[in-house]
């Protein structure tokens, strides 16, 4: 007995160490990750993060020992694994020190200081800046426990002192990111009186209070919001120098300004020219039919979510996890009247497939809760968005790898809905291209969403036009991610398919699972590993080879 409880530690161990081999450098690598990621958390002033300069001020010493910490390490010591590591604590740390220095969101967005978040994000983190104490709504099952109740007390309790922070740090003068975070703070206002009129919520004499004084001090806020506005004219965009700069060291996207606009021109033109192609093709075949009610879009979208699941399973093109289906089931989307339907769910009510498909997000993030990352630094989100190229670019690289597979050929009409998908995607990444150069401004981008995405389909409702815009000028590099990432992609799996040219073994199923095993990394990081090319990153990055 006891020698088959030495050899079970034995067995254990080895598992371990064949993920990692066990050496100081990897030691060290995680302890600082862990020391890295608890400094990054700012102080608490009256209960809420401090992002004062004072507070930046008095930390930026034990910064700079965490960068030199991590330089220390003998990176010719460290397997590819744990070099990929090295570069998403060096990318974080330069995330950091960027938004000290240039984006500063504190100073410049009003919408940094949004507090509630009603669902989840399709993302592994929010999209765009977010304060460090959030209130996660959907994470709350209502009627509340005991537990439950005092644990939402208190996140909605830092409000008030944290509105009045913001009225203290926001000195920025970015026009258009002002105004338009306006909008987020006053939706905030209505998501807190909504939380009353959940199950249990009104009798709950404390958590009504805590919840007025969120309200009052939120109503407070947007007034002085508004009331400085009219002082707001600079620009929002951070320039080209700053944008190419931050995409090549926090986003490990190796592409200057110039570069994206380039390849959003030709992905704009390749979609354009590849819908019409399509639509000559099918010129003969009856035109797709809009669900037009309730049960229509019900029974729409159920089959398609089946329909979905079971070609990717049958076609052996990922590994349909028990749980994909479960997960996509849950954000199928309810039916919108047609004059309230908005760009996505105008394909979604002609054929849900192809926006089904872009919710492999909800696979990731499935993975994300059930299998977490056995690695420690890739378990969690990494920061700053820095997952943009990774999951924004898969997700949108998967519409027309899925259509070209197969997934339409019964019915070929939908595709023309993936080239859409594709223009409007271009379209909307050079409009912030050009308001992050100050070459438009977040309105005149929003022309050129508007006006490239064909059909006239982002002219029927403004909300998700602003949006995305907004968004895009809050964090830089996002709106270009879905088609630079499904570049950098492409370009993973065209040299994975090179090296692995004869091994019959090496196919689009392992390519999946590699991708999905080796977690939400930057896609350059994904092609590293994955290929062992540490050419994709030699200009950027120093001494890893």
């Amino acid at each position: 007995m006891k020698k088959l409880f030495l050899l079970l530690i034995s067995i254990n161990f080895l598992c371990l160490t064949s993920v990692f081999p066990q050496d100081n450098n990897r030691d060290n690598l995680e302890t600082l990750f862990n020391d890295w990621r608890e400094f990054e958390k700012p102080p608490l002033n009256n209960g809420a993060p401090d992002y004062s300069s004072e507070s930046f001020k008095n930390r930026m010493p034990e910064f700079r020992k965490l960068r030199e910490r991590l330089n220390e390490i003998d990176k010719s010591k460290l397997e590819t694994k744990s070099k990929v590591d090295w570069t998403l604590i060096w990318a974080e740390m330069n995330g950091f020190e960027f938004n000290l220095r240039i984006l500063k969101p504190w100073e410049r967005d009003p919408a940094f200081y949004k507090s509630i978040w009603m669902n989840r994000s399709d993302v592994p983190a929010h999209e765009g800046p977010t304060h460090h104490m959030v209130t996660e709504l959907w994470q709350f099952s209502f009627p509340l426990t005991e537990v439950d109740s005092n644990k939402l007390k208190s996140q909605l309790s830092i409000i008030p002192a944290l509105n009045q922070h913001a009225k203290i740090n926001l000195i920025g003068n970015a026009k258009d990111i002002w105004i338009a975070g306006i909008r987020d703070i006053e939706t905030q206002v209505s998501d807190l009186e909504s939380i009353i009129t959940l199950p249990s919520v009104e009798t709950n004499n404390q958590l009504v209070e805590v919840i007025n004084m969120a309200i009052e001090s939120t109503k407070s806020l947007v007034k002085w919001l508004i009331n400085e506005s009219s002082k707001k004219n600079g620009p929002s965009g951070i320039g080209k120098e700053n944008y190419t700069w931050y995409q090549n060291n926090v986003h490990l996207v190796p592409m200057s300004w110039e570069d994206e606009v380039m390849l959003l021109k030709r992905e704009l033109a390749r979609a354009w020219a590849s819908l019409k192609l399509e639509e000559h093709k099918n010129r003969n075949l009856p035109k797709l039919i809009s669900a037009m009610t309730e049960k229509e879009y019900d029974i729409m979208s159920r089959n398609a979510s089946e329909e979905l699941i079971d070609f990717l399973d049958k076609e052996e093109i990922i590994d349909v996890k028990n749980y994909y289906k479960d997960a996509l089931d849950e954000h199928l989307g309810v039916f919108v009247p047609e004059e309230k339907r908005n760009f996505f769910w105008i394909t979604a009510h002609l054929d849900p497939k192809p926006l089904f498909s872009h919710f492999f997000h909800w696979f990731e993030l499935a993975e994300m809760d059930r299998n977490p990352n056995k690695n420690i630094i890739r378990k969690d989100p990494v920061l700053y968005n820095i997952f943009d190229s990774r999951n924004e670019g898969v997700a949108t690289s998967v519409e027309e790898m899925f259509m070209q597979v197969g997934l339409y050929e019964s019915n070929p009409r939908s595709k023309e809905i993936v080239y859409i998908l594709i223009a409007q995607r271009a379209a909307r990444g050079l409009g912030s291209l050009y308001a992050h150069a100050n070459m438009m401004t977040m309105e005149e981008a929003g022309k050129i969403h508007s006006e490239y995405t064909p059909r006239g389909w982002m002219k029927t409702e403004k909300e998700l036009l602003i949006f995305e815009q907004h968004l895009y000028l809050r964090q830089p590099g996002y709106g270009t991610s879905y088609i630079t990432g499904k570049y950098l992609f492409e370009n993973a799996l065209a040299e994975y398919s090179r090296l692995n040219e004869d091994d019959k073994s090496s196919d689009l199923k392992n390519f999946f699972n590699k991708l999905i095993s080796t977690g939400n990394i930057p896609m350059t990081l994904f092609h590293w590993e994955l290929n062992n090319d540490w050419g994709i990153l030699e200009e950027i990055v120093p001494g890893l080879n």
